[in-house]
């Protein structure tokens, strides 16, 4: 039987000496194979026992039971350097309630879940933890521990092969102000870092940490339109190019296409009686139809659009506007033919788009960027719709380190949950 629970249990050179069932649990009482350990001080090995130190560790479950180790972590002492040490076990920390692996097994579905669900799901309920008062240590049942664990062996992210950045920001907290900022190596479409707060200095001692020899191969920086992030670029990334994300440009026009929305619905409000009903119903509720790509709407969304264009001359234009616009940056082969296209239309759409067209023009150079290497931020929209998923079923993170630690895991862990 003690061999078969060996096998069972499969961790390298550890035997199962006994076993105890107590309901559901299987307490299972392991040691090391080998005799001897090696002095962590000067390197011998020494077999001259010392101390026999037991305490109870958490191991994947074995079908339905939930498995305990009780683990004989020896204490040896060293004839050469005369000092006393605890021997190494790979599959377990020092002072942990917990083997590596159950942690990544908690941590594979911690990624999936979230961690009351996962307590749950593992018998870590409170009748359960009341069963072990004082035979387990309290983190044996603290998940956060268990990430940090996992995490040591993951962090940091390898970026010597990052050539691409794509920066921008994210609230957690809606309505509070308050933003971490997101970093995103565009290449992989992996998140590679996140900073508590958008300062700028902060931001720049963060990505300080990657070290010179990184910061220098990174060739191209995309951000949204905001001067901080260029002028840290230009300081830290010294041979990268900075180029400004479409999709927040495109934000820009869709914005000021929404606030002319709003504004011939209030006109629309001053007409006569039957004009006002006819085109306060075309405009009322269309924001998404007047926005979305008029290649990709419903024949019930594009019967809408008819309407709002027919109600409203200004909105005509201003859509037709906005559709060339997608239309430069999706068809443009070349650099020259985008930006002879950009320019073209800047001088089409200023009497009607006056914010986007200066706003544009004052980022020009770094819009125009796209042409030449179509580098797109986009995929940070999606990072950062993951990060909110992982906020709230985290319930909130009042540590930020957690929460870091929890989204990186995400991007830079295998989630496969066979054993």
């Amino acid at each position: 039987m003690k061999r078969i629970l060996t096998q069972l249990l499969n961790l390298p050179d550890v035997v199962v000496e006994s076993s105890l069932k107590e309901g559901s649990v299987l307490i299972l009482s392991v040691s090391k194979k080998v005799k001897s350990a090696v002095c962590p001080h000067c390197g011998t090995k020494s077999e001259h026992l010392h101390q026999n130190q037991n305490y109870l560790v958490k191991d994947l479950p074995m079908g339905d039971k939930e498995v305990i180790l009780n683990l004989n972590r020896r204490r040896f002492k060293c004839k050469k350097c005369r000092k006393t040490f605890s021997e190494r076990l790979d599959f377990v920390g020092m002072k942990k309630g917990f083997t590596h692996r159950y942690a990544e097994y908690i941590v594979k579905q911690v990624i999936s879940s979230n961690v009351s669900n996962v307590a749950e799901n593992n018998g870590l309920s409170d009748e359960e933890v009341k069963v072990f008062r004082g035979k387990l240590p309290p983190e044996s049942f603290n998940v956060n521990s268990m990430i940090e664990d996992v995490a040591q062996n993951l962090l940091p992210i390898d970026m010597s092969n990052l050539r691409r950045l794509g920066i921008d920001e994210i609230s957690l907290v809606k309505g509070q102000g308050k933003f971490i900022v997101v970093l995103v190596d565009i290449d992989t479409g992996k998140l590679i870092g996140l900073v508590k707060e958008r300062k700028q200095i902060v931001i720049e001692n963060f990505m300080k940490m990657w070290g010179k020899e990184i910061l220098e191969k990174i060739e191209e920086v995309s951000i949204d339109m905001t001067g901080n992030y260029k002028n840290l670029v230009e300081k830290v990334c010294p041979n990268a190019l900075v180029t400004v994300d479409r999709f927040h440009v495109t934000k820009v026009i869709h914005q000021e296409l929404n606030e002319a929305r709003i504004e011939e619905k209030k006109t629309a409000l001053e007409l006569n009686i039957e004009l006002r009903e006819k085109a306060f119903d075309s405009l009322k509720g269309n924001k998404f139809t007047l926005l979305k790509a008029e290649n990709k709407l419903t024949y019930k969304q594009k019967d809408k659009l008819d309407k709002i264009r027919e109600a409203s001359p200004l909105l005509k234009i201003m859509h037709s506007l906005k559709e060339e616009f997608h239309d430069i940056f999706d068809k443009s082969e070349d650099l020259g033919e985008g930006i002879l296209w950009l320019l073209d239309w800047l001088d089409k759409a200023e009497p009607y788009y006056q914010k986007s067209v200066k706003t544009i023009e004052r980022w020009f150079g770094e819009i125009i960027g796209y042409f030449e290497r179509k580098t797109t931020n986009g995929v940070v929209e999606g990072i950062n719709n993951k990060l909110k998923l992982i906020k709230r079923s985290g319930f909130g993170f009042r540590n930020f380190r957690n929460f870091e630690i929890r989204a990186l895991l995400s991007w830079h862990y295998n989630i496969n949950l066979a054993r």
